[in-house]
């Protein structure tokens, strides 16, 4: 199974207040575990950064000035995250500031159904929180010392590797042994799982599962929930 973990850096908050993306970080994972394939490109917003989106992230408009703009490396970005699922640390924002950017482009906008949200996930699982992506690496060990500031592909990173924990799919006392999957999880000692844990539906049951809820129709309520909520 092929999902892709995803960040961005932006200009500012608003999507709709014409804020743009700046820099994008992609991990592929294969069966929740990162291959070593990833994804990251610096994007000139053609317009300003904030103040404080630059205290966050540090990426200065003189240094953006000379990258490529958005539409330069769309093909190269779509080809990526090809039709995986995305998990994105509270995805709203990140798909918002995306399918700005692809309507911009009048391209074909990544629809609510492909985004596990990760924000989500932590709040279900810790209603107290905080859940923050700082707080969670320290609620579950991930050494984030090398962030001083927001980068998208050190984020990512540090999702793809808070993931296996949010939905429960890291067994107790099993070492990950064998190459490690990223740099950044090589620096922290981390190592992929030698074989992926077994799925816990068959594809024929997924099948059916969606035959089914096709049979109920579009006002179905269950279209309403993203297929990674489904069981």
């Amino acid at each position: 199974m092929r999902e892709v973990v995803l960040d961005t850096e932006t200009t500012g908050l608003e999507a709709h207040e014409g804020d743009r993306i700046i820099e994008i970080g992609g991990v592929e994972l294969i069966n929740h575990i990162p291959s070593g394939k990833n994804f990251h490109v610096h994007i000139n917003p053609e317009c300003e950064i904030s103040q404080g989106a630059f205290a966050i992230h540090g990426l200065s408009t003189e240094f953006l000035s000379e990258k490529p703009v958005f539409a330069e490396i769309a093909d190269d970005f779509i080809a990526f995250i090809a039709d995986s699922p995305l998990i994105i640390h509270n995805a709203e924002f990140d798909a918002n500031f995306l399918n700005s950017e692809f309507e911009r482009l009048g391209r074909r906008k990544i629809p609510r159904k492909r985004l596990i949200d990760t924000l989500y996930i932590a709040r279900q699982r810790h209603p107290k929180g905080p859940n923050s992506l700082d707080a969670l690496c320290r609620r579950y060990n991930v050494d984030n010392s090398g962030r001083e500031k927001h980068g998208a592909l050190l984020d990512a990173e540090l999702l793809a590797e808070l993931y296996i924990d949010l939905i429960g799919a890291r067994e107790p006392h099993l070492t990950l042994v064998t190459e490690a999957s990223t740099p950044a999880m090589a620096e922290r000692g981390v190592r992929a799982r030698p074989q992926p844990l077994p799925e816990r539906i068959s594809q024929a049951e997924r099948e059916a599962h969606k035959l089914f809820v096709e049979e109920l129709g579009a006002a179905a309520i269950w279209n309403d929930y993203p297929e990674w909520r489904r069981p």
